[in-house]
């Protein structure tokens, strides 16, 4: 009659190669945790995977000496590892703890101030005496009514900027300068001019010069 092997869970298997360890007390090679562990009803193929998890996760020290590498595990180890991770609990619940209060207190400090009351609020946000005080929703829809009554007049303010009496100013004052400098190298144009004729220079000087019937003074009227 043939027998079955019970089929065990990952979590079985190191319970029970850790109870190999445990209950001996002594040092193994890998061949040796290797029939131990399946004697004890482990699956052979698993097993180098499974004492190796052990390893990795501390629960089971290891050490290579010349070609062979050892195994052993104490339960005083596996009392030190739960002893350390409940510390390690313990002090990330004490820093959430702290966490939770100062989020609390800042909650309170955003909240403070804008409790809407029942009675519409504190009577002490600026309104006139006689007046009903403000709820907080109506201080924010004024506020919203006054931002856009800013940005509408700003681009009022920027469209009239066009028409500004000092900047029309300040542009008749450029425009009279540049005029005066251009009749002023027209002037000395004509002055040569006068000069080459009288001179007997060139006749043709202000076809020379390049310059064309339409040349004439620079004439400007402002308003």
């Amino acid at each position: 009659m043939s027998t079955k092997t019970k089929r065990m869970s990952a979590e079985e298997k190191r319970k029970v190669i850790t109870g190999l360890y445990h209950t001996s007390k002594d040092v193994y090679t890998e061949k040796e945790i290797v029939s131990l562990a399946t004697k004890a009803g482990v699956n052979a193929n698993s097993i180098i995977d499974i004492n190796q998890s052990l390893c990795d996760d501390n629960l089971v020290d290891t050490e290579k000496i010349g070609g062979s590498k050892y195994f052993w595990s104490f339960p005083a180890k596996a009392d030190r590892m739960r002893q350390l991770e409940h510390e390690e609990t313990v002090r990330k619940i004490e820093e959430l703890g702290k966490g939770i209060v100062e989020a609390e207190v800042k909650l309170a400090d955003a909240k403070r101030g804008r409790e809407e009351e029942e009675d519409g609020g504190n009577g002490d946000d600026g309104e006139e005496e006689g007046e009903k005080p403000m709820t907080r929703a109506a201080k924010m829809a004024r506020r919203s009514e006054l931002v856009k009554s800013v940005a509408e007049k700003t681009a009022e303010l920027d469209k009239l900027k066009e028409n500004d009496p000092q900047a029309i100013a300040d542009l008749e004052k450029e425009l009279k300068l540049v005029t005066e400098a251009a009749t002023r190298w027209t002037d000395n144009v004509f002055a040569c001019q006068e000069v080459s004729e009288r001179e007997c220079v060139c006749v043709y000087c202000c076809f020379c010069w390049g310059i064309l019937s339409l040349f004439e003074c620079i004439t400007i009227v402002i308003f």
